[in-house]
């Protein structure tokens, strides 16, 4: 073998340079960050398909439970409330049956649905707790809500019902959202103006604080008198309302009403 073929095996054994590792590396780098990315948005489309099923298993559950009891459940609270000393994921209603908030979370143990949380709250597809709202309304002034008492709403009559929870297509600080009423935009902002309760999941990033006032406005109803909730499609922070991505359902009074006839909770 000649010297100079001599030194071009030996170069061959000693393998690549830093350089070409590096290079090689980078290149896997970018490799595996491109199966990464569809896998990662294949799992949000699936944790959000799942949420989307949970919430529709929840309305169910809800009507399901008015049509058995003659009235919705009241909203779970945590102790870190500080309202109801017990985490157990129940409806909480003292013994008037009057809630002891309108807003908190989905009563799962009460309604008898999974998946929970190891507290007995229900929970979505990315582990988060699922929160409900329910109209307060008292038509009558006895000093019990009428969807929440049972018998409330077949004493008031269907035609004096008055549900109050509204869900608009976006806050729009800049044109003034209030407690009560959506956001006066130029066509109708209102995707729902008497809803009768209100369930939604807080998205992909619930554990990374608030998004925007969109996202904000769905978390101001603990006191118990903001009655306008946010619906509207995932975005970023460019947004006017800033970013966005819960998923918000509802149950119209209609839907409820007529289920509760068909059981004969109302006539």
């Amino acid at each position: 073998m000649t010297k100079l073929a001599y030194k071009s095996n030996l170069r061959m054994q000693q393998g690549f340079s830093l350089v070409e590792l590096a290079v090689v590396l980078v290149i896997l780098g970018f490799v595996i960050g491109a199966l990464m990315m569809p896998l990662q948005a294949q799992r949000e489309n699936t944790f959000r398909q799942q949420t989307e099923n949970q919430l529709e298993i929840a309305k169910r559950a809800l009507i399901g439970f008015a049509q058995t009891n003659g009235r919705l459940p009241c909203p779970a609270t945590a102790n870190d409330t500080g309202v109801f000393p017990d985490d157990s994921g129940v409806s909480n209603e003292d013994a008037n049956e009057v809630c002891a908030q309108q807003w908190g979370f989905l009563p799962a143990a009460t309604l008898g649905i999974q998946p929970t949380d190891s507290a007995g709250f229900y929970i979505d597809g990315w582990g988060n707790r699922i929160y409900y709202a329910v109209t307060q309304t008292d038509v009558d002034a006895d000093a019990k809500s009428d969807f929440t008492t049972k018998g409330g709403m077949a004493k008031v009559g269907i035609s004096e019902l008055k549900p109050d929870l509204r869900v608009c297509r976006s806050g729009l600080p800049a044109t003034g959202i209030t407690t009560t009423t959506c956001s006066p935009l130029p066509e109708n902002n209102y995707l729902i103006n008497n809803a009768a309760a209100v369930i939604y999941s807080l998205g992909a990033t619930a554990g990374l604080g608030i998004g925007g006032d969109d996202e904000n406005e769905n978390l101001n109803a603990a006191a118990g008198v903001d009655t306008v909730f946010v619906s509207r499609g995932i975005s970023g922070s460019n947004h006017p309302g800033g970013e966005f991505d819960h998923m918000v359902v509802w149950i119209s009074p209609y839907v409820l009403y007529n289920a509760m006839i068909q059981a004969g909770q109302l006539h």
